[in-house]
């Protein structure tokens, strides 16, 4: 049971390997079509096929020097014209990258600037709010400050008639001692009239 196991796993790795190896060549192939029919061959040399054999040794050296130092003259030149097209490409990039950098840097300080302002009204709202909130509070405080005075006040006048009930009903208060006496004058009084 285990070899079996074992074996298909190896098959089904062998299998997706030749997979992905036959996606990846295709991959390449289909680039290397895309470069062979996008390529821009250069214009036919003149020095090919303009070779011919001379019959004297030292003659053919002189024209194969010749040619050398010509060959080496157009390499330098279009070494020197690759040098300046790579240059011409460096600072075109340089120039791209400081437009970049430039648009990049007036958009954070544009960004900067609205985030400024952004906290700036925010700071003159909690400003505002703060005050509204200290007003309200002050408000509440003077209310509940006159509704104390005017509970006390009350409280006050409560005392004061209690106090002034009490002195009325302590006017007609009589001592036990003097009670009889009062009320046989009172009787007498009732009874005479």
């Amino acid at each position: 049971m285990a070899f079996a196991s074992g074996s298909v796993i190896r098959n089904a790795t062998n299998l997706s390997n030749n997979l992905l190896r036959s996606f990846s060549t295709s991959i390449k192939s289909a680039h290397n079509n895309n470069h062979l029919q996008t390529h821009e061959y250069l214009e036919a040399n003149s020095f090919i096929g303009s070779w011919q054999a001379p019959k004297d040794p030292k003659e053919a050296q002189a024209r194969l020097a010749r040619l050398r130092r010509e060959y080496a003259k157009q390499v330098k030149q279009v070494r020197k014209n690759y040098i300046q097209e790579v240059e011409l490409l460096r600072l075109e990039k340089e120039q791209k990258d400081e437009a970049k950098r430039e648009a990049l840097r007036v958009a954070n300080e544009e960004r900067k600037k609205l985030k400024a302002e952004a906290a700036k009204v925010r700071a003159e709202e909690r400003k505002i709010a703060d005050e509204e909130f200290r007003l309200t509070l002050m408000k509440e405080r003077a209310e509940k400050l006159e509704h104390w005075r005017m509970m006390e006040k009350k409280r006050e006048e409560k005392k004061k008639e209690k106090k002034e009930l009490l002195r009325r009903q302590s006017s007609t208060w009589i001592d036990e001692n003097k009670l009889e006496e009062k009320l046989l004058e009172a009787i007498v009084n009732t009874v005479t009239l």
